[in-house]
């Protein structure tokens, strides 16, 4: 599978933190520290524009993350940072645990029921908090819980198809 140039979002800026230049980090990772782990971070500010950045640092704050990065040193600096988001590359996550997977290695498999029926390719996945539900696009959308092995029976990668326990009607 070709993950070279996907990218993961693992968090997003919330603001300022204080008055010299701390940010407050939301953090997608679990546990919310891990995402210090994984760089370098690919920032997308609200505009769309990109730039690669190293050396970010954190602690836990009242509310969350904390953030120090390279060259954000005053609270106008941080707060001009509110609504950017952190992105890496997939290749610099470990491989997931047998069994676990990552959202954006399921977006565009395929997605057939165990009879065969064709629902289209995973457009995307989110969680409700109760479980995960994976959205299949096709003919029609379909939502799915992840909820294996009750309705997704199997993820085969080489075959590049999720085979879902799932009525075609629903």
């Amino acid at each position: 599978m070709d993950t070279q140039g996907r990218r993961i979002l693992l968090g997003r800026v919330h603001g300022a933190f204080g008055v010299r230049g701390e940010l407050k980090l939301e953090s997608f990772t679990d546990p919310e520290r891990a995402i210090f782990r994984y760089q370098p971070w690919i920032l997308r500010d609200a505009q769309g524009r990109e730039r690669e950045l190293s050396g970010a640092r954190g602690r836990e704050g009242g509310k969350g993350l904390v953030a120090t990065i390279p060259g954000i040193e005053d609270r106008d600096a941080a707060e001009a940072m509110r609504g950017t988001e952190v992105w890496v590359p997939r290749s610099a996550l470990p491989p997931p645990a047998p069994g676990e997977y990552y959202w954006v290695d399921l977006e565009g498999l395929r997605v057939a029921n165990v009879e065969g029926v064709d629902f289209g390719t995973v457009s995307h996945l989110f969680s409700t908090g109760a479980n995960d539900v994976l959205v299949a696009r096709g003919d029609r959308e379909r939502m799915i819980p992840f909820v294996t092995p009750d309705y997704v029976v199997s993820v085969d990668f080489e075959a590049g198809l999720v085979t879902v326990d799932w009525d075609p009607e629903f």
